[in-house]
């Protein structure tokens, strides 16, 4: 009881201090949902006919109250009329599930599946445009949104990955649901563009369309999931683009930001370094919504698929090669004390700026730092 009065008045102080004309709300019985992931949707007061959807997962440690408060999409929707849906992991540590057989495959029953059932249910449901479907993530966030690009390349049309790891590359050779991997978290994990594209077929078998445009983000300076992670992702997409991991077709400095080194290997995907940046990257809301094509100056996902697919608890089929699941940490801040997972600092917030000890206030995004 304590803690729903709690989370009220968080997303209640979130609407205050953003100015947000809606709130966050669940949504449950949205389809199959076996792993018992957790739905909310934020929907804006004035919404587009047939608009574009966000799916915004979180990372490790985090809840899709969390990262609904502590990152830009909520904002970005009232401005341009999308609605965003927040999943929230089942999982204990509440990282996703990248490690499963039933994850890892198409309508297999696991976590995406449910994630991809909320899909289906909004674009049924609220008639959004089935062809401005699109993901991103933070960390364990970011690796379920490989995931999701893979298993369910249907659905989505392009995507934003903060800080992950290539799709496939946390699998459990023993079947564990929500493992963890050193070997695939410490980039000691390696495949070539050909074998990772494999990874990613074996995922869904027989599918033949198009996959989601996908932004890849990483800093050099992440000690949790190491940045040769961001080597791996690049070579598993341009092994399904078609395109050259060694050879970018177009490097640009000091872009979005001073020390990002963005990598254009072509229409459809694009790797951004960003140099002395822990975990995770800060979001990067418009930059996204370029990407994502909501708003002029990106790619828009050119080059990935309009279909809409549907999204059922189906039996597992083809599990990909490769290694285990995740958790996560990222920068820092200071101030008076917080107690242990509370909010400690980002953009407008008024509370306690330090933690007790012998936590640290580590920056989540821009928005949100947490007692770690």
């Amino acid at each position: 009881m304590a803690r729903a009065l709690l989370a009220s008045l968080l997303l209640l102080w979130t609407g205050l201090v953003y100015g947000l004309t809606s709130t966050l709300q669940q949504v449950t019985n949205f389809g199959s949902n076996p792993t018992k992931v957790g739905m909310f949707v934020y929907k804006p007061t004035t919404v587009q006919t047939k608009p574009a959807v966000i799916v915004a997962i979180h990372y490790c440690t985090g809840t899709a109250q969390a990262y609904f408060s502590g990152s830009p999409y909520a904002q970005l929707a009232d401005q341009f009329g999308f609605i965003v849906i927040y999943p929230s992991s089942p999982n204990a540590g509440t990282c996703w599930d990248v490690s499963s057989k039933a994850t890892l495959t198409h309508n297999g029953g696991g976590d995406s599946n449910a994630i991809a059932n909320m899909v289906t249910f909004a674009i049924s449901t609220y008639g959004a445009d089935p062809s401005r479907i699109f993901v991103t993530g933070s960390s364990s966030g970011a690796m379920m949104t490989n995931v999701m690009c893979a298993a369910y390349p249907n659905l989505f049309r392009a995507a934003s990955v903060y800080s992950g790891v290539a799709a496939g590359c946390f699998v459990s050779n023993t079947g564990g649901v929500d493992a963890w991997n050193s070997s695939c978290a410490e980039g000691q994990v390696t495949a070539t563009s050909a074998q990772w594209a494999s990874v990613v077929r074996n995922m869904f078998p027989g599918f033949t369309g198009a996959y989601p445009a996908i932004q890849e983000y990483h800093g050099t300076a992440d000690t949790t999931l190491f940045p040769e992670n961001l080597g791996e992702e690049v070579k598993e997409w341009t092994g399904i683009f078609g395109y050259n991991a060694a050879a970018p077709a177009q490097v640009l400095q000091n872009t979005p930001l001073s020390g990002y080194t963005k990598s254009v290997y072509g229409p459809n995907l694009q790797g951004i370094l960003a140099q002395g940046v822990g975990h995770t990257v800060p979001i990067q809301g418009n930059e996204d919504l370029k990407w994502f094509g909501i708003i002029p100056g990106g790619a828009g996902g050119s080059g990935s698929t309009t279909a809409t697919g549907s999204a059922t608890t189906g039996p597992a089929t083809t599990t990909p090669p490769a290694t285990v699941s995740a958790t996560t940490t990222p920068a820092s801040g200071t101030g008076a004390p917080a107690a242990h997972w509370d909010q400690c600092g980002g953009i407008g917030w008024p509370g306690a700026t330090s933690c007790v000890a012998p936590f640290t206030c580590t920056q989540l995004n821009p928005w949100y730092f947490q007692c770690l």
